[in-house]
């Protein structure tokens, strides 16, 4: 028994010994849990790192004149590290003698809160020694500069605990102008434009950054580990953006007299096939028009636009010539093979040539060539359709563009219907940009252009690819299609549905006008709405340019023809186009001799005067005391200007030895990047543009 009752009291003394230290733990756990939590947290957060992505400077869009598209702006979020060792060594000296000075200088630059509240905040986070405080988010670069200089953070970030978060905001220079075709870089929805076609040259290459986790998710970087990213290629587009301004402002004009529901205008480059300018107008809710969809790629129903295809098909195929007589009636309409057909207006009288039948876009005239040629094998008709690239996309360097659609032409009754139908327009959708691209073929001779937006591709200021005019077909059709089809074309300005537009006109144009009865699943026929269209090329006897205007109108619009909405609006482009860009390219240039005498040169006023000491010439120095300076002859006279150079500003080096630009642009820690041998003759970056730090600029030596 003893034996037994002395096990037992080993067995209730290890229990309660167990117990006890059950209880220890547990209570440990509890304090450790209410009382001591943050502090381990904070210190588990503190050992926790991790890389990170830091996302490249996006590349930038650019016209082909050099204006900015596109491009990202630098914002900054400004924090504090109240752990810096530079704040608290020695007690906190540094950040006790600057803090009433930097209150001061915050309440005075961002008036949100007065000097004491701003003193009373940094306090407090100092007491706190909070590791990753916000103090302002959202500078611009211009206010960022004014923020350095202020006390304590102009110590530098290991002394003040300054941090700078730099973001990065995609913006429109130009606003409204070309916005869907330029499109925008968005975080919360898919690019769009040529920001979504080229989105893997301009966002470059992600870099890495070993942050360290601070209490609260805070993080803050390790200095020492960090891969830089590599910033994004810049696109420069085919687009003027002067011509971009006339052909937006003609748009919206008529947009907003004619209250229509959208509109879309593309200008083309005859010879090469660039576009240099694209409108994309829709109507809100509120009444305001925006750059809401690119109605210029989207495949509808052209309407008489599309008379230009059958003229060709039939002049090419020889059954036809534009001096044949064709019956067209008096009553406006006619029964045309297995279809009756009607002319939006009565012909001026009842017997057209095929020439008459196009200028005044007669629906019966061009349908009954259409039945004669291709009567007993309409399939033959959308073989020529297939010729002239209208049932596949054209191909332009844009995400978006919409399929074409052509009617099923088979031998029989129903193919016969639907070919007659679409000989005038209907039963067939393409987009604006493929009637362009046609009309464009007969201004340049028979020649078809693809579209294109981009010209080239640069890389810190280098050119890394170069895109040229694509040729689709050498000629399109027969040289004697093409005269006849470029008569016809004018004789619409001269004699048809324009001749009002065009009447007295200082320059001959040639084009086609289109009005097509909308029935799209939204709106039927009996809604009364209409697309109005005008496409052609101008000056007609050498053409530069080929134009498309496509408009749709408002529900029963008084106006809604093509000669009433569309044509005014490449009236005027046109003319403002002729004035600006073509009528002074037929200016017989004067043959000037240069003068020899004229000489210009630039560089270390020191270096220059002393030459001219050594050689003894006699000059006039009105550079003063500043340290670079420009040389020109003034009467056979040299004279030495003083050359502007600040800070954050990009000189003009032009003119410069290349030992000088070098010596100026690096010590304003810019990259630079050398073309050729001799003196600077051109920069990249334009004198007076804001730079930055490693800021890349090419100079050409000639």
């Amino acid at each position: 028994m003893d034996v037994k009752r002395d096990i037992l009291w080993r067995v209730y003394l290890s229990f309660l010994g167990v117990v006890l230290l059950s209880f220890i733990v547990l209570g440990r756990a509890v304090y450790i849990q209410r009382f001591q939590g943050n502090y381990w947290r904070s210190m588990s957060d503190s050992m926790h790192q991790k890389f990170v992505e830091l996302d490249a400077e996006r590349g930038t869009i650019y016209s082909e004149d050099g204006e900015m598209l596109s491009t990202s702006v630098p914002y900054f979020d400004i924090y504090i590290d109240f752990g810096a060792d530079g704040l608290r060594e020695k007690n906190g000296k540094r950040f006790k003698e600057n803090i009433d000075s930097f209150s001061i200088a915050l309440a005075k630059f961002f008036t949100d809160k007065s000097s004491s509240e701003y003193k009373k905040q940094l306090k407090k986070a100092y007491a706190d020694k909070e590791r990753y405080y916000l103090l302002h988010k959202g500078l611009t670069f211009e206010e960022y500069k004014e923020f350095r200089a202020f006390p304590l953070v102009r110590l530098g970030r290991n002394k003040s605990g300054v941090i700078a978060e730099v973001q990065s905001k995609r913006l429109n220079p130009f606003g409204l102008l070309a916005k869907r075709t330029i499109g925008l870089a968005r975080n919360n929805a898919q690019n769009v434009g040529l920001e979504r076609t080229y989105d893997s040259l301009l966002k470059g290459t992600t870099g890495k950054r070993l942050v360290r986790f601070l209490s609260g998710g805070a993080a803050v970087p390790v200095n020492g580990y960090e891969i830089e990213p590599e910033n994004g290629k810049d696109i420069i587009t085919t687009i003027d953006i002067q011509m971009q301004d006339i052909v937006e402002s003609a748009l919206a004009k008529m947009m907003v007299q004619s209250e229509s529901q959208y509109g879309t205008c593309i200008l083309m480059e005859t010879k090469t096939g660039k576009i240099k300018a694209i409108a994309n107008l829709g109507r809100g809710k509120d009444g305001n028009y925006n750059e809401a969809l690119n109605y210029a790629l989207q495949a509808t129903e052209p309407g008489s636009t599309i008379k230009l295809a059958t003229l060709l098909a039939v002049l090419e195929h020889g059954s036809s010539s534009i001096n044949d007589y064709i019956s067209v009636g008096t009553t406006g309409n006619s029964y045309v093979g297995v279809r009756n057909v009607n002319d939006a207006e009565r012909a001026p009288k009842p017997v057209l040539t095929l020439r008459e039948c196009f200028a005044h876009s007669s629906n019966v005239g061009m349908s009954i060539v259409a039945y004669k040629a291709f009567a007993n094998e309409p399939d033959l008709y959308k073989n020529y359709l297939q010729k002239f690239h209208l049932d596949k996309k054209t191909g332009i360097d844009l995400l978006g563009e919409g399929n074409p659609r052509l009617p099923k032409l088979k031998r029989n009754k129903e193919g016969l219907h639907a070919m007659i139908t679409a000989s005038f327009g209907y039963a067939i959708q393409v987009s604006p940009l493929q009637t362009l691209m046609l009309y464009n073929a007969i201004a340049n001779d028979g020649k078809m252009m693809k579209p294109y937006l981009v010209s080239s591709i640069k890389s810190n200021g280098l050119t890394v690819r170069e895109f040229s005019p694509v040729v689709l077909d050498e000629q399109i059709c027969k040289s004697k299609v093409i005269r006849d089809a470029k008569a016809c074309m004018e004789a619409v300005a001269t004699e048809g549905t324009a001749k009002d537009v065009f009447e007295d006109f200082p320059f001959a144009v040639a084009g086609k006008t289109g009005t097509a009865h909308v029935a799209d699943g939204n709106y039927g026929y009996h809604d009364g709405v209409y697309q109005a269209s005008f496409v052609g090329y101008f000056p007609a006897d050498q053409p530069e340019y080929s134009c498309i205007v496509v408009i749709k109108t408002k529900p029963h619009a008084a106006l809604h023809y093509g000669g009433q909405l569309s044509a005014p609006v490449f009236k005027e482009i046109a003319t403002k186009l002729y004035a600006q860009y073509v009528e002074g390219k037929r200016t017989v240039p004067l043959n000037l001799v240069p003068d020899s005498s004229f000489f210009q040169y630039a560089g270390y006023a020191a270096d220059v005067k002393n030459v001219f000491t050594i050689l003894h010439v006699t000059h006039t120095d009105s550079a003063s005391k500043s340290n670079w300076s420009s040389v020109y002859n003034n009467n056979y006279k040299p004279v030495v200007k003083a050359g502007a150079v600040s800070k954050n500003t990009m000189p003009d080096v032009k003119n410069m030895t290349l030992k000088d630009a070098l010596y100026l642009l690096e010590n304003m820690n810019m990259k630079v990047v050398i073309k050729g041998r001799g003196k600077v003759v051109a920069q990249d970056i334009l004198p007076g543009a804001n730079i930055s730090k490693n800021k890349a600029v090419t100079l050409l030596l000639d």
